[in-house]
């Protein structure tokens, strides 16, 4: 979202005001990467997210009405990277069997959620139980991502390569499933390697939508 306050149009060092103000804002969203990201949302005071990303709470307030905006817009954010990569990766894969367009999607989506363990804290753990607004906001994603697996799995069924049947039960197990051990492997585990991680994975969601 864009700050409560317009920005006064004048330069200073060289920088124009619209341009120091995105650079305080990129400051905040670092800041609250790191510390929701490390210490966690409920420990993180505005205060120290200020000190942290060298700006004022004045400024904070110009961008954010909050610690939870801010907590929402990384969540968003993450969300939209990785929703990119997947699509990308499975349209790369269009040609290849269902295992194969699979395997693409979850490496993608494991590689931009969880390379960075504090990414993963905030999409998968931070963002939980915080309020009624920020459930409201997780739900809507977590419905795009189920809508985002059926429609693979009904293209599968369409080319035979899947039982066709109603699936979003089965896609609500498996997002959860793969939420929890996307987040365990970044948080614990990193000496499993990716490969082994996107290959378990990938057996889990094909095993799923294929077996009658």
């Amino acid at each position: 979202m864009s700050g409560r306050n317009p920005a006064p149009r004048r330069s200073y060092a060289g920088r124009s005001a619209e341009e120091r103000r995105a650079e305080r804002r990129d400051r905040l969203l670092a800041a609250g990467l790191e510390l929701f990201g490390t210490r966690g949302y409920a420990a993180t005071s505005i205060e120290r997210l200020c000190a942290t990303a060298s700006v004022s709470t004045r400024n904070f307030y110009e961008e954010f009405s909050g610690r939870e905006e801010l907590l929402t817009t990384l969540h968003r954010g993450i969300n939209e990277r990785a929703a990119e990569a997947v699509s990308a990766a499975y349209a790369q894969a269009a040609d290849a069997g269902f295992p194969a367009r699979v395997e693409g999607a979850v490496r993608a989506f494991v590689t931009v959620t969880a390379s960075d363990p504090r990414w993963a804290r905030i999409a998968f753990v931070e963002v939980i139980g915080v309020s009624a607004g920020l459930e409201r906001h997780r739900f809507r994603w977590r419905g795009q991502w189920e809508d985002a697996m059926l429609t693979m799995v009904r293209e599968a069924a369409a080319r035979g390569e899947a039982v066709d049947r109603d699936h979003r039960l089965t896609m609500i197990a498996v997002i959860g499933a793969v939420n929890n051990l996307v987040h365990h492997w970044s948080a614990r585990d990193q000496n499993v390697p990716l490969d082994d991680i996107t290959a378990e994975l990938t057996h889990l969601i094909v095993a799923a939508v294929t077996n009658p």
